[in-house]
This record gives structure tokens, sequence and C-alpha cells, in this order.
């Protein structure tokens, strides 16, 4: 780790790189949102707070997403999912 760097004045030999990166515009990711009003109780939504603070996030954000991941991990395309037999007459 102490070993020094020597700096020499050779050429440096540089080159273009064509521009690959997407805009910034495209980098912001945002899903449709629905407003809706839910009631919590307040247990839940201290919790969501003392962690949101803890972590440097937006407690409602934190809901969201455990929602979201929720969702993901029981939603079933409807195609599979099995369909209830009518009752015979």
């Amino acid at each position: 780790m102490n070993a020094r760097i020597k700096y020499t004045d050779e050429p440096i030999e540089a080159r273009v790189i064509a521009d690959f990166l997407p805009p910034p515009d495209q980098l912001i990711f945002r899903e449709e949102t629905v407003k809706i009003t839910l009631t919590l109780s307040k247990k839940s939504v201290d919790f969501f707070k003392l962690e949101a603070t803890k972590n440097h996030s937006q407690y409602q954000r934190m809901i969201r997403a455990l929602i979201d991941q929720y969702v993901a991990h029981y939603d079933m395309p409807t195609s599979s999912t099995p369909k209830r037999a009518l009752p015979k007459r």
C-alpha cells in the first residue's frame, strides 16, 4: 500500500465512445398509481413511520412496496386461475 506511483509524461491514447446511456428522463421509472383512502391501525402506521425514519425513507412508499410485493407473489395469470364449476340444476 505504500508503493508510490511514478507518473511519466507519455502521450495518452484516447478514443471517443458513442453515447449509449439513456437520457435522465428515461431513467425515472414511474408506475401508474391510484389514490385511495385506507384506514390502518395506529400501531401499523407507527411501525412504518418508525422504520421509514430509520431507513431515511417515506412510510407511504414502504407500505406501497409491501403491497406491491404481496401482489407480485400471489398474482396469477387469469388463464391459470382455476375455474369454479357451476352447480348442476
